[in-house]
């Protein structure tokens, strides 16, 4: 199991302090961190923590997966590798590339 957890089902009144308080509980949190919209600022729902070792981590998804947080049941797991995003002037969608 990874380090790096990913969390879901967030409330929008989740902040990242919120975030690392709750999962401090279960080992050393290195980072808690909710993904924003860049332009509105406003939560989308998601984060990601990374915890100390592979062991914390495993105990946190274990725990604290299904629990209510906030008044919404979050997802834990492992987070997965970003898969890679094709660039807006590659060519590949909507119209000709750039040169």
């Amino acid at each position: 199991m990874g380090k790096k957890l990913y969390v879901g089902n967030l409330s929008f009144s989740a902040t990242n302090e919120s975030l690392q308080a709750l999962f401090s509980a279960n080992g050393k949190v290195e980072s808690a961190t909710i993904i924003t919209d860049r332009f509105s600022g406003r939560s989308k729902g998601f984060g990601f923590v990374e915890m100390s070792t592979d062991q914390e981590a495993a105990n946190a998804v274990s725990k604290l997966n299904g629990t209510d947080f906030e008044g919404r049941p979050l997802t834990v797991s492992e987070a997965r590798p970003q898969a890679p995003r094709e660039s807006k002037f590659s060519g590949g969608r909507g119209g000709p590339g750039r040169r």
